[in-house]
């Protein structure tokens, strides 16, 4: 009895909340800062709920949903496309779309995102504080115009004017971060913040040296598709789990007899990324400068869809209001008989 009062007192696990969703959900991820879940259905709808499972807002991107995470700060939901797209949402503002990048020609199907967790250091031992330039050669970009006749949100603009990277947090603030993106293609992408590309990795041309028995092997990895891909912390590994088939390119055996081998099923990479964390500040200061510029190409875009569409209105107005006119006057006697009709009008006066 007391056996069986002490197994029922130490539970491993506890169900808290237990409620029915309209869809089936395929995937889920925990925020890393608050108390926020956010989960993928099977009709491509993401949803965000609290722990006490009170739903926040629900969103729709219109494409197949094949991976989700968090950025460490938790303030930013990333979504990656079956089309290859990679998006991310503002939690704060009902998942409002903040920057849109095409870096695969595949479904997305794994991201991570990861910040430095090490500190610079000066010799005294005190932090280094990253020097944002970009004030000094990019002015602030203007707020950006809505569309007429649309209500705010509907033209996917920012309703208070400011830019998306603004929204993203002024990464000159943050702590520097990678986010990595894999597609089932076997293709890496890598972006500081998450909104400037910096590089690509096709493991289908990484030289993967192994070990197997008494050989030494160099192979090269083939039809291989990612499956999960996690950066460390300090932004100097990168390890890539995958499947496909693994090819003995340079076999060298201890009698010194050349052979060849293939290997099929998962495999575990491990590749070296130490140049994220060299090249840390360089990357930081052109990551933020690059983002300037492309606000002040955004900006520049949509005032001209702005114009555009105005200009377009103003025509049709002046084409359906003149057009009558024309009508008008044909139907009358035409134009020589109106001119006639004015000036007789003005002698008259006169």
């Amino acid at each position: 009895m007391e056996t069986d009062e002490g197994s029922r007192r130490v539970l491993p696990f506890q169900l808290q909340f237990d409620k029915p969703l309209a869809s089936q959900v395929k995937m889920a991820e925990w925020n890393p800062e608050k108390d926020l879940l956010a989960m993928v259905t099977e009709d491509s709808k993401v949803v965000l709920h609290r722990f006490n499972w009170q739903r926040l807002w629900t969103i729709s991107p219109g494409k197949c949903i094949t991976s989700l995470c968090w950025r460490p700060d938790g303030k930013v939901v990333v979504l990656g496309l079956e089309d290859g797209t990679v998006s991310l949402h503002d939690v704060e503002q009902n998942g409002k779309l903040l920057r849109s990048l095409k870096s695969h020609a595949a479904a997305v199907v794994c991201l991570n995102w990861e910040e430095d967790a090490q500190v610079n250091r000066d010799t005294s031992g005190n932090p280094l504080a990253f020097e944002d330039r970009t004030t000094r050669f990019f002015p602030p970009a203007p707020r950006v115009p809505r569309m007429p006749r649309l209500v705010p949100g509907e033209t996917g603009l920012t309703e208070d004017g400011q830019d998306s990277f603004e929204e993203l947090s002024n990464s000159s603030k943050q702590c520097f971060n990678i986010l990595c993106s894999g597609d089932k293609d076997g293709f890496l992408c890598f972006s500081v913040f998450g909104v400037f590309p910096i590089g690509n990795v096709n493991i289908h041309e990484c030289d993967i040296p192994t070990t197997t028995k008494d050989r030494n092997i160099v192979g090269r990895l083939l039809n291989a598709s990612i499956r999960k891909v996690v950066l460390s912390k300090d932004l100097c590994h990168l390890m890539v789990a995958c499947s496909g088939e693994l090819v003995e390119d340079i076999v060298e055996s201890r009698g010194g007899q050349m052979v060849g081998d293939s290997m099929h099923g998962f495999h575990c990479l491990v590749l070296d990324t130490s140049i994220f964390q060299k090249s840390e500040n360089e990357l930081h200061q052109v990551a933020q400068q690059a983002s300037n510029i492309e606000d002040l190409l955004h900006v520049i875009r949509t005032s001209l869809s702005v114009m555009n569409k105005q200009w377009a209105d103003a025509m049709n107005i002046f084409h359906e209001k003149f057009d009558l006119l024309s009508n008008l006057i044909n139907d009358h006697g035409g134009i020589f008989q109106s001119i006639s009709f004015f000036l007789v009008l003005w002698v008259k006066w006169v």
